[in-house]
């Protein structure tokens, strides 16, 4: 199912396009990920309601959450929406090292 994908705010979406000069093949995986993403909205992995961290649910709203895995663990989290029931957005939250993805689901 094709979507459309957003960044969840202005600094996340400035900071990728950063990476075109500070990580060029990170920029490179996040943007695949994005236009795979695109094709397939839930071509990434889905959280269980129970685990997806509470700060994500506090900070965004979401309901559901998605994980697509990038290269050396890099990990791109997005939540899926339609809130006009005619298109479907995938949010982009963040995209973190494995350590920080480890970190941030509890499993260090």
């Amino acid at each position: 199912m094709e979507g459309i994908v957003i960044f969840a705010d202005e600094k996340l979406k400035e900071a990728y396009e950063n990476l075109r000069e500070i990580d060029k093949d990170l920029y490179d995986q996040i943007d695949k990920a994005t236009d795979e993403i695109k094709n397939n909205i839930f071509c990434g992995r889905n959280v269980k309601k129970k685990l997806i961290p509470k700060s994500f649910i506090q900070k965004y709203g979401i309901d559901n959450l998605w994980i697509y895995n990038l290269r050396s663990g890099w990990r791109l989290l997005y939540s899926v929406t339609s809130p006009d029931k005619i298109q479907i957005y995938a949010i982009v939250l963040d995209y973190m090292s494995h350590k920080d993805y480890e970190r941030l689901f509890g499993f260090q």
